[in-house]
């Protein structure tokens, strides 16, 4: 049931979107006429310098998973790490509902020694930490522009990665009474304690992926490589943008960003179709104007997504070919036990 919800709330997000940003007979007409004069000479170097940074900002986003991984016992070989985290980025943008995140932690999963609930535990901070960056990224880059005004969705995405974060801290500092807590709240033995006790398991191994926040030296790591993965998205919106003769400063383009990064952790609509343009158009309109927006800024939107649709799918492809990548722990009917634990740093 709680699957077929979220893949309906997936299909009804992608109609919203996709009528939100149709465009109007004049807009379409000025939307051929952008890509018309996309010449190879003027706009391949733009083409290049974009595929560029997207290279460097795949590296970062999968390097430094192995951050999270580390306290755990779990850290992967450089070569497995790209290639498993290469299939769940393609499985991310491929699947509805955000039900690629799965495919990284059973990917890594191994019998009796990775438990796949606590490398999904890495994966909620990967979320956490993202989303609050990117909207302190938002914060930063509207105050900077003069006469920006800070959408309310900005101040409540703000809030809600800052509540989920303090979450992360309290179960790290305090796994026992945590998990208890949530178990309590969730209601659970009301309807049976059997189904309370594997909660309650599932919830002390989810726990034990958050690890990496009592490892100073792994915790600044990560902040170090997400900060270049985002500073290297957001250079890359900024070429691509010059590309399509945008007027786009840096820090508009890092507004932009943070504005579809924030929005799709939303239910997302299947390979993002609709939403992506829609929330790249929305941020467009802050900085050149409702009437470039719909017309350049809905070229520059799908060519940007057509472009790392490409990417990630070709990339993700290759990666299944190698020999890094098996299902078969995945698929393994006996659940692993949790990994022995590092002793933390003070």
């Amino acid at each position: 049931m709680k699957l077929a919800v979220n893949i309906g709330l997936s299909l009804v997000m992608l109609a919203a979107c996709l009528w939100l940003v149709w465009p109007e007979p004049d807009e379409a007409r000025e939307l051929a006429a952008t890509f018309g004069r996309l010449s190879a000479a003027d706009f391949w170097p733009y083409l290049a310098g974009y595929v560029g940074l997207l290279a460097v900002t795949h590296f970062c986003r999968a390097y430094r998973w192995n951050n999270l991984l580390d306290p755990i016992g779990a850290r992967q070989p450089t070569g497995r790490l790209l290639a498993i985290s290469s299939v769940g980025f393609m499985a991310i943008l491929a699947l509805p509902a955000r039900l690629g995140e799965f495919v990284r932690p059973a990917l890594i999963r191994k019998k009796g020694r990775i438990s796949a609930t606590a490398a999904l535990g890495t994966i909620a901070v990967e979320r956490i930490v993202d989303g609050l960056m990117v909207s302190l990224f938002l914060f930063a880059t509207l105050l900077a522009m003069q006469g920006s005004s800070t959408p309310l969705a900005a101040y409540i995405a703000l809030a809600v990665f800052a509540s989920a974060l303090v979450f992360l801290v309290c179960a790290v500092r305090a796994p026992d009474k945590t998990v208890s807590v949530c178990v309590r709240l969730s209601g659970i033995r009301l309807v049976s304690e059997r189904a309370a006790r594997g909660l309650e398991l599932r919830l002390r191994e989810l726990v034990g992926g958050f690890a990496a926040l009592g490892d100073r030296r792994n915790l600044i790591e990560f902040c170090v490589w997400s900060t270049c993965y985002w500073l290297a998205n957001g250079l890359g919106m900024w070429v691509l943008a010059r590309g399509f003769g945008l007027e786009l400063s840096v820090v508009g383009a890092l507004a932009v960003m943070s504005i579809v990064a924030v929005g799709i952790t939303l239910p997302n609509a299947p390979g993002l179709v609709g939403q992506f343009q829609f929330l790249t158009v929305v941020g467009l309109s802050l900085f050149v104007g409702d009437e470039v927006a719909n017309s350049a800024g809905l070229a520059y939107a799908i060519a940007l997504h057509a472009i790392q649709v490409i990417w990630y799918v070709g990339v993700g492809a290759a990666a299944l070919g190698t020999r890094h990548v098996s299902f078969a722990e995945a698929f393994a009917r006996k659940t692993a036990a949790p990994a022995p634990q590092k002793e933390l740093s003070p």
